[in-house]
């Protein structure tokens, strides 16, 4: 999910929720500690530079049970972030702590700010051998005119 996306849904929002992926949600009294942009230049495996840059939000859970974090509020800490970081309309991650910190992707669902798990891979498989994932097929999706017979030109 995007900055603006997230931007129009709080416009649209009375209150934020945050859902982790095992369907709970992260206890109302949270705080966004930091909106950011984090920049990550590096080489991968086979030897191509790249670079990413995504916003970065912190959820904390302090024992504040009596303050919550307001649509319109994070809508200005957004706002300045952007001016001040000079932050353009990128990929949100999101990080919450949890056994250790956990970094997430962010969707919607029409209520409830989803965390989306993600996932480590490697960005030059095709330079380090890594064979390409074969596509499966059911048999029941085959179309069922024999494949060989003896008026076909299988053979």
């Amino acid at each position: 999910m995007k900055l603006t996306e997230v931007k129009n849904k709080l416009n649209e929002l009375e209150k934020i929720s945050f859902q982790l992926p095992n369907g709970e949600l992260v206890p109302n009294h949270f705080h966004v500690t930091e909106i950011g942009k984090i920049t990550k230049k590096f080489i991968d495996c086979g030897g191509t530079i790249r670079n990413e840059e995504v916003v970065n939000f912190q959820l904390w859970n302090a024992n504040d049970y009596d303050h919550r974090l307001h649509p319109e509020k994070l809508l200005n800490i957004i706002e300045l972030s952007e001016k001040v970081l000079e932050i353009g309309d990128l990929e949100i991650e999101v990080e919450y702590q949890a056994e250790t910190i956990g970094k997430f992707g962010l969707d919607f669902d029409g209520t409830n700010f989803l965390l989306t798990t993600k996932q480590t891979d490697c960005l030059a498989k095709d330079q380090c051998g890594i064979p390409a994932e074969k596509s499966k097929i059911k048999l029941s999706e085959l179309n069922n005119e024999p494949c060989c017979s003896p008026d076909g030109n299988c053979c």
